[in-house]
């Protein structure tokens, strides 16, 4: 750019020298006299100095304009390659900054879930050593009911053997009348018997031919449920299907800012505003969720706590399935900071969410 300038004005300065040349010779005579000269006389053209040293002035400052335009052109790059270097500089600084400020956030994230999930295990080992005394103290109190319970059947069995041998002395008596009565009665029993073997074979018969009904009847009806389970299954897989195909097109079906406002233009313009954040933040933590198979139907309920700028600074389990809590709270976290709008308003509506997350 400077070298194009330099020629530029190299240039236009032979231009000036060129014409100021041609204007002295249009003003100088070339015409020759034929009349016979006498003596020795020598014609000149007389060349004003003043209009000489006007031209020269004139080159001069042309000259020095050129010099004072290519300056002030080099001044005013000068001057603005420096505001864009200090614009780079601040712009570096801000960026800087924006990182020290999300790893100083994401750091006390790590703190206060570190610190959370020691306070989690320390409950739990309080909890395990009561559970252990409370088995100490069942099992000596289970001892000592053990050891009334073996006293009072050793006590019982003495007085049921007592009362055994008078049982079995009264039992003798008692078989030899009836030894007598069994044998009178034997007879009797012996003519009943056949009567009952006549009657037997005829209730054998009935029972045959209900059993053969029945046998068919159980069939039919087999055949009739096994084909209504058929229609059944058919029909649950396709519900089954419509469902899956229902919960994958919404898998964070329960995105929600507390405390919406609802009421007014205001109010209806922060809801449109945290709803369309809303679905930019379910895609943003969809793209980072793995889950398994087995955790079809299962559910976990999510709050998030986000910075002013985003950032992810708490994400707690309210309820449902630990291993997809888990799952979700990492997708969460692989996110880190979140966008947000420049209202206000629906920043305050943003900073804490509720989300049910259901594959």
């Amino acid at each position: 750019m400077k070298k194009s300038n330099y020629s530029k004005s190299v240039v236009i300065s032979v231009s000036i020298h060129a014409l100021f040349i041609m204007l002295l010779l249009w003003g100088a005579d070339f015409s020759f006299d034929h009349k016979q000269s006498v003596g020795n006389t020598i014609q000149a053209t007389m060349v004003d100095p003043a209009m000489l040293n006007q031209q020269a002035q004139q080159i001069r400052q042309q000259r020095q304009a050129a010099k004072d335009a290519e300056q002030a052109r080099q001044d005013r790059l000068e001057q603005q390659t420096a505001v864009l270097e200090k614009q780079r500089k601040a712009e570096a600084e801000r960026i800087r900054q924006l990182k020290e400020d999300k790893l100083t956030a994401e750091k006390a994230t790590r703190e206060a879930e570190k610190q959370r999930q020691l306070q989690q295990q320390q409950v739990a080992e309080a909890k395990a050593k009561a559970d252990a005394q409370a088995k100490v103290d069942a099992k000596a109190k289970a001892d000592a009911k053990a050891k009334a319970e073996a006293q009072a059947k050793v006590d019982a069995q003495a007085k049921v053997d007592a009362q055994a041998k008078a049982a079995a002395k009264a039992k003798a008596d008692a078989q030899a009348k009836v030894d007598a009565q069994v044998k009178a009665a034997a007879k009797v029993k012996t003519d009943a018997k056949a009567k009952a073997d006549a009657k037997a074979k005829a209730d054998a018969k009935v029972k045959a031919d209900a059993k053969a009904k029945a046998d068919a009847k159980a069939k039919a009806d087999a055949k009739a449920k096994a084909d209504a389970k058929a229609k059944a299954d058919a029909k649950a897989k396709a519900d089954a299907q419509a469902k899956q195909d229902a919960a994958l097109n919404d898998m964070f079906s329960g995105l929600e800012a507390e405390n919406v406002q609802r009421g007014g233009a205001k109010g209806k313009h922060i809801a449109d505003e945290v709803a369309r954040y809303g679905t930019i933040y379910k895609q943003m933590i969809q793209q980072n969720l793995l889950v398994d198979q087995s955790l079809k139907g299962q559910q976990c309920k999510l709050t998030l706590r986000l910075s002013a700028n985003g950032l992810v600074l708490n994400v707690s389990q309210l309820a449902g399935n630990d291993t997809l809590c888990r799952a979700a709270k990492s997708a969460v976290l692989q996110v880190s900071e979140f966008p947000m709008p420049d209202n206000p308003d629906v920043v305050k509506q943003l900073r804490v969410i509720n989300l049910t997350v259901s594959p």
